[in-house]
């Protein structure tokens, strides 16, 4: 063949093949980028929490242990064993009763609200850093409320619950709370670190008083379910239309998130209250004692899977030895 052809013959085939990969190059960018627009998309129409979803996974298992941990932490004089019959796990409570840890079923957030078991209740992690912005969609963690255990251990009647009160001095006012698994004692722990900074704060003492009320028998307003305060267990604090989601807009609620002192907020977190104002669905003036919700965050927030499923920064082994191996056994 003589050199120039095969010269011609060459140069030809090698600006193919580059035009060739550059082709293919370009196309695979293009097919990546509609992939990913494709996936923005999904997301975005979904409305997916993106954040929310940023924390470690568990596996089922150690989700499933460290709830089952926290009950028994949270409400000891309750929650006395855990058993399993076939693929469900119970609570067993001190009066016998069986509460379900996870029905197994595929609910929206508005069932879970309805009827949920007790993965349901446990499953937002509350976080205990101050926010200054709303939550995202949904995000409202110990909204969720499991009436059954709330039953069980407050009271499963008025009477019941009326009985289980006691009253509290606060301000120049007596209110009613909730004596069962030492919720009285912890609102009365919180005031007493609140109330003396309120008379130095104005801006603690304008949120302070007067408080709007604590034990009230109703139901939540649109619903068949029973408040908080119908259990004695919740307080709300001074009334402000910028409180409350059917109340006021988003950015009316930010407002009124900054308003709230990072110090009274830690002061009620640190003896077991939620506060609604780390609620996509904000009720700002709300707090609601909850040991379990702040016992996880405090625990297993910051949990990660180099650890064995019970460490924590909180208790010793030894301390919970016995619920440890209590739940093993019932588990494994």
């Amino acid at each position: 063949m003589p050199a120039t052809i095969s010269c011609i013959i060459k140069n030809s085939f090698f600006t193919n093949t580059k035009t060739k990969i550059n082709f293919i190059l370009r196309a695979g960018d293009f097919v990546f980028k509609k992939f990913s627009v494709f996936i923005l998309i999904l997301i975005l129409t979904l409305n997916m929490p993106i954040t929310i979803k940023a924390i470690s996974e568990k596996d089922y298992d150690t989700q499933l242990k460290q709830d089952l941990l926290i009950l028994m932490l949270a409400y000891p004089d309750h929650i006395v064993n855990v058993e399993k019959a076939g693929d469900k796990i119970f609570c067993i409570t001190k009066s016998g009763k069986k509460l379900l840890y996870d029905d197994k079923k595929e609910k929206n957030y508005e069932e879970k609200l309805a009827n949920p078991d007790l993965q349901d209740m446990l499953e937002q992690n509350y976080p205990l850093e101050k926010n200054e912005t709303l939550m995202d969609k949904n995000f409202d963690p110990g909204r969720i409320r499991h009436y059954d255990l709330l039953n069980e251990v407050y009271g499963s009647s008025k009477r019941e619950i009326e009985k289980n009160l006691t009253n509290l001095k606060y301000g120049y006012t007596n209110y009613q709370f909730n004596s069962q698994n030492k919720a009285n004692i912890a609102l009365e722990t919180a005031l007493k670190e609140i109330i003396p900074l309120a008379k130095s704060r104005r801006d603690i003492s304008a949120i302070l008083y007067p408080a709007s009320g604590t034990y009230n028998y109703r139901v939540i307003a649109g619903t068949g379910r029973l408040s908080p305060h119908s259990y004695g267990i919740a307080i709300d604090l001074k009334s402000d239309k910028k409180d409350y989601w059917k109340w006021s807009s988003r950015e009316q609620g930010e407002k009124r998130l900054s308003e709230y002192p990072k110090e009274l907020v830690e002061a009620f977190e640190k003896n077991n209250f939620i506060w609604g104002g780390k609620w996509n669905h904000f009720d700002i003036l709300h707090f609601e004692y909850r040991p379990e919700i702040i016992l996880k965050a405090r625990c297993f927030n910051s949990w990660t899977k180099n650890k064995k499923w019970y460490e924590n920064p909180i208790y010793k082994k030894d301390d919970i030895k016995n619920y440890i191996d209590l739940i093993e056994r019932a588990v494994n």
